[in-house]
């Protein structure tokens, strides 16, 4: 056994014990999205409230503070499963709760480049967070005319790695950048995946269209025998 799966099964006993014990409070997996939540605000807090002379420690804080938030996110569908808590609205309030935090985490670094009057990264940071939505909303969008959209690399779980890791090893400029440039790059793939795959729908309903009135066109040609 390698050393990276000891620690991906220690890792998975672990949040097993954590799922199990809140498992037996019959927690409702809604509070814990919630939750999750509040702990990415106080993240942003840490980020927002970060000064030049004090901005490595206060990321530093906020990227552990985001590692906390992560373990509910992980947990909240599993105990819901485990419990049988699991409904259609949950779903639909950890996706409703997941783009709060986004934009919280992102609005705090927006704030924290606003107060060191470094206006390029307030621009990168605004545009970051709108691209984070983006990227969700076109997936939602898209869902609602096709089977799936799926496609692209920037979705959320990579984009909180990318956040954490600016945060711990205080690289969140590069990591802003690389934000920036890959959901732009999802956003446009999930664009054009969605063009293509409801041209297609489009051309097949056609011609389903179009055999359906050659059906009945042909039906309407056959005249009854008389008796």
């Amino acid at each position: 056994m390698t050393w990276t799966n000891a620690v991906g099964r220690t890792c998975g006993v672990l949040l097993y014990k954590i799922v199990d014990g809140l498992a037996l409070t019959r927690i409702n997996p809604n509070v814990l999205t919630f939750l999750g939540l509040v702990i990415n605000i106080v993240a942003a807090v840490f980020f927002g409230f970060a000064r030049v002379d004090n901005q490595p420690r206060m990321f530093l804080y906020a990227g552990l503070v985001i590692i906390g938030a992560g373990i509910f996110d992980m947990v909240d569908g599993r105990v819901a499963r485990a419990t049988n808590q699991v409904t259609i609205f949950g779903g639909f309030f950890d996706s409703v709760i997941d783009r709060y935090s986004d934009v919280a985490l992102f609005f705090g670094l927006l704030v924290y480049y606003a107060r060191a009057n470094r206006f390029l990264y307030v621009v990168l940071a605004a545009f970051v967070m709108v691209s984070s939505v983006m990227v969700s909303y076109t997936r939602a969008r898209a869902e609602s005319l096709i089977t799936s959209c799926k496609v692209g690399f920037m979705e959320r779980p990579e984009r909180i790695v990318l956040i954490i890791i600016g945060a711990l090893f205080n690289r969140m400029a590069p990591v802003l950048w690389i934000a920036a440039v890959i959901s732009t790059i999802t956003v446009i793939h999930r664009i054009v995946y969605t063009y293509q795959q409801t041209t297609i729908l489009q051309a097949s309903v056609a011609l389903q269209g179009q055999a359906q009135a050659q059906s009945q066109s042909a039906t309407s040609e056959v005249s009854p025998v008389s008796g």
